[in-house]
């Protein structure tokens, strides 16, 4: 049997080291096809993703055109069209280093990549110039899309002070500081 003050001492450990998670949420002008997400924690790590997201390339579009994901995972490039396709990015964000270049392949194949650095991606085919798309690599697995109002929500984010990032297709990126105690709530006007 357990003493009554060994007890005690547990459970005030045990309710000591519960986190309590919130959530943030807003709007981001222009709404549709946003990403927010929160930035870098100053000592904090995540596991990687398990998931492996699939970006289609089906009738000449990048599908999704937008896709966030954390740093870490490995995106399945799928050609689902008739025609060969090519996937690249000249770039992460601006650095040319970070470029790369996963070929060309016919109908049903697959290619993976996995996105270790922080960044928008800009895909492009190579085959059709027309084709575009985004990927979003967020630095933490607290990351949202918007719906068609502009109107986002990250759940599950534990209480704290985080800046925040909002970004959209042609559009500078904003930060902005949250606290999260409960629900932090944070809004976007975004400009060329």
């Amino acid at each position: 049997m357990i003493p009554r003050f060994l007890l005690t001492l547990l459970l005030i450990s045990a309710v000591a080291v519960t986190v309590s998670a919130g959530t943030i949420e807003g709007t981001v002008s222009p709404g549709k096809s946003s990403v927010v997400y929160v930035d870098t924690i100053q000592g904090k790590t995540f596991p990687t993703p398990s998931q492996q997201p699939v970006m289609d390339q089906k009738g000449l579009m990048f599908n999704p055109h937008v896709m966030v994901i954390q740093a870490g995972t490995t995106v399945q490039f799928l050609n689902s069209d008739n025609v060969q396709h090519n996937v690249f990015w000249p770039s992460i964000s601006g650095n040319k280093k970070l470029g790369h270049n996963l070929g060309t392949w016919p109908k049903g194949d697959k290619r993976p990549f996995k996105f270790d650095n922080v960044g928008v991606v800009s895909l492009l085919c190579n085959v059709h110039p027309e084709m575009a798309g985004y990927i979003v690599v967020s630095p933490t697995p607290y990351f949202a899309e918007t719906d068609a109002s502009g109107n986002y929500k990250i759940e599950n984010v534990p209480d704290g002070k985080y800046n925040v990032v909002a970004w959209h297709e042609g559009m500078k990126p904003l930060t902005k500081p949250v606290d999260v105690s409960g629900t932090g709530k944070a809004d976007f006007t975004l400009s060329k």
